[in-house]
């Protein structure tokens, strides 16, 4: 492998980790507020987590703390 390509598979790994943790926080939040339709729409529409952060900061009524933050990744940890 030469530096380009290590490089390339460092971005993709970041992105990955970036893109899923993105996805699960949202669908968290939609499923924990009872909003079945964002639920449905994030799960099936890939927007590269364009539409997940929307969500977050616009549309859910419930503004997400950093100790729900904390407490989520800890239990991702855990598993």
């Amino acid at each position: 492998m030469t530096g380009n390509e290590n490089l390339d598979l460092i971005l993709i790994t970041v992105i990955t980790i970036w893109s899923t943790l993105l996805k699960g926080i949202a669908l968290w939040r939609a499923a924990n507020l009872k909003q079945r339709n964002w639920f449905i729409v994030m799960l099936v529409v890939n927007t590269i987590e364009i539409l997940e952060l929307i969500y977050l900061f616009r549309f859910a009524t419930k503004r997400l703390t950093v100790k729900e933050v904390k407490s989520w990744t800890s239990k991702l940890r855990k598993h």
